[in-house]
């Protein structure tokens, strides 16, 4: 099998990118990027990057070129000129980077050809999430000053609003980001998964999509300078007490249609054993009557696993009437879950800040249906679709047996270090899921690198050629070595919080199973129960100890110690 293939599903190649040094200052230079900014080692910035964003939030990928370039030891100059099209319009934008000793410059010139539609056009600076908790300035554009701290649990909304500049504080030294040529605002960016709280250009309160006129131009800046201080370092905690938590049960997403092909094919699934079948039903789609009744023949077939349904409802009717209805239709169809998780469809739709919440029902009054008709089920609540929605639209904890919300990697970036990262994410979602669902049950929906669904805008994006895109449905990590090496990194990101149940894979898809997938799905669903003794990743290793079993897996496109790119290894306790 050809290498590209077999570590990634693409012969697409990676990022090219470079690491650059001056003085104590380095980074890495990718696709006119910059990642990992730091001073004498101390990683300071995460990233900048001017980023443009169409109406779908889908990111735009720059054509670029370098006009020139200069320096040496102690400074650097260079300047590149993108150009982001549309269908009908582009952006030409010229960026200009200036490194020297104390301080960083990225300058952006920009002009529209054509009406140019967007969410953002416009610079973001990501801010490690390692600063959580860690002091912080902020200047207003009135002159006044804020002092704060970067968001310990996550903040469902912009921790900080009109910033002008933004000063840490943090291992040693204050790292001040100033901005110029719009409006900037922070996102607590660890909520989508991201490592980072992010601040960008153009406040969500405004509206989007809008339009670069033709002939339109702009023009922004981002300056970070640096100094000694006193700062404490910033430390990651262990938040579980090795042996305390079990590993999870696994589960897998089955459609109404992939049901009924189950159900005569059920040595597909014989391979990973799961326990669990999440079964997804809508109402808002088609006769929930049939697709209750295909997992009632699934069920049929395979009687020995358990069966959680996941009803999206429309509720054209009150929430009373129609979840009877679809009690009705499951107790005439004669399948039996052990579980039922409701969410309104309009949910499934993120609301950012600014927006007008969608018409529905209160979630007190839809649970209080759900408890009456399923009763003699565990009733859950949350989200279909990612932990942005559940924080900001918490439900009725104290009426729920559990509460649930799905994760992905690629909202924000898709590059294969960027998916990597968002495991550093996941301590952060999960501790502040904690915080909102005390001791009742938590369980992890469907995971995977690839959406099933997009909150953020009216489609997932088309992967015909199998790269590396945004919140697209197909990604090919997903069947290959990749993405064995991110399902164990992502259980090993989650085993420390207790959740009582993962989704990591579809049956059948683009995100079902699939070699080599399917075999770490199936030592890691053997661990069901087994004592969690150690969870770490560090230095692109995740090493899971569950039982008697050690699982170490590679995150990175480098050989480390005896683990080739991606090899996931098992070893005994």
């Amino acid at each position: 099998m050809n290498e590209a293939i077999r570590l990634y599903g693409t012969e697409v190649p990676p990022v090219a990118s470079e690491v650059l040094t001056v003085g104590a200052l380095s980074f890495t230079l990718e696709e006119g990027a910059l990642r990992h900014v730091c001073v004498d080692g101390v990683e300071v910035i995460r990233g900048i990057a001017f980023l443009v964003r169409d109406r779908d939030w889908g990111t735009l990928t720059p054509a670029l070129s370098v006009v020139s370039r200069e320096g040496g030891a102690d400074a650097l100059s260079l300047n590149l000129k993108a150009v982001f099209e549309t269908h009908d319009a582009r952006l030409d934008v010229t960026l200009v980077l200036n490194a020297g000793p104390d301080a960083l410059t990225l300058q952006a010139e920009g002009v529209a050809t054509g009406d140019f539609e967007t969410n953002r056009s416009g610079f973001t600076v990501l801010h490690p999430a390692d600063l959580a908790g860690c002091p912080v300035s902020v200047v207003h554009s009135d002159g006044s000053v804020e002092e704060s701290v970067f968001p310990t649990l996550i903040d469902p909304w912009q921790p900080f609003m009109d910033i002008v500049s933004i000063t840490h504080r943090a291992d040693g030294l204050a790292v001040r980001c100033a901005f110029e040529g719009d409006i900037f605002e922070m996102e607590d960016q660890r909520q989508w998964g991201d490592a980072s709280y992010k601040t960008y250009v153009r406040p969500l309160a405004l509206p989007w999509p809008y339009t670069l006129k033709d002939g339109e131009r702009f023009s922004q800046s981002v300056m970070v300078s640096w100094r000694m201080t006193s700062a404490p370092a910033t430390k990651r905690e262990q938040n579980f007490t090795p042996g305390t938590v079990k590993f999870p049960e696994t589960a897998l997403l089955v459609s109404a249609c992939d049901a009924e092909r189950l159900a005569g094919r059920t040595e597909d699934i014989a391979r990973v054993s799961p326990q669990r079948l999440l079964c997804h039903v809508d109402t808002s789609i088609g006769s929930h009557a049939a697709q209750l009744g295909a997992f009632a023949k699934l069920q049929s077939a395979m009687p020995e696993l358990v069966y959680d349904l996941e009803l999206v409802c429309g509720f054209d009717q009150p929430p009373a009437a129609e979840l009877c209805d679809v009690r009705s239709a499951m107790d005439a169809a004669g399948f039996k879950p052990q579980s039922v998780m409701v969410c309104p469809a309009v949910d499934r739709q993120s609301t950012p800040p600014g927006s007008e919440w969608p018409s529905c029902p209160p979630l007190n009054e839809i649970h209080q249906a759900s408890r009456t008709a399923f009763g003699d089920l565990a009733c859950g609540g949350g989200m279909a679709s990612f932990f942005p929605e559940l924080n900001r639209k918490r439900p009725p904890v104290g009426m729920l047996d559990f509460v649930t919300h799905g994760l992905c990697p690629i909202i924000h970036a898709a590059d294969d270090l960027s998916v990597m990262e968002t495991l550093e994410a996941i301590p952060h979602i999960t501790r502040t899921a904690r915080s909102i669902t005390g001791d009742i049950g938590y369980r992890i929906g469907p995971s995977t690198i690839a959406l099933r669904h997009n909150p953020y805008g009216q489609k997932t994006m088309p992967n015909p050629d199998l790269g590396r895109v945004c919140m697209t449905h197909d990604d090919p990590r997903h069947r290959a070595q990749f993405g064995a090496a991110f399902a164990v990194g992502l259980a090993c990101a989650l085993a420390p919080s207790g959740v009582d149940v993962w989704t990591p894979s579809e049956v059948y898809g683009p995100r079902g199973l699939h070699e080599p997938l399917d075999e770490v799905l199936a030592l890691l669903a053997s661990l069901a129960g087994e004592p969690v003794h150690n969870a770490t990743i560090q230095n692109g290793l995740a090493v899971l100890t569950v039982g008697q079993r050690r699982i170490t897996a590679n995150l990175t496109a480098q050989t480390q110690g005896n683990l080739s790119p991606f090899v996931v290894n098992i070893s005994p306790a």
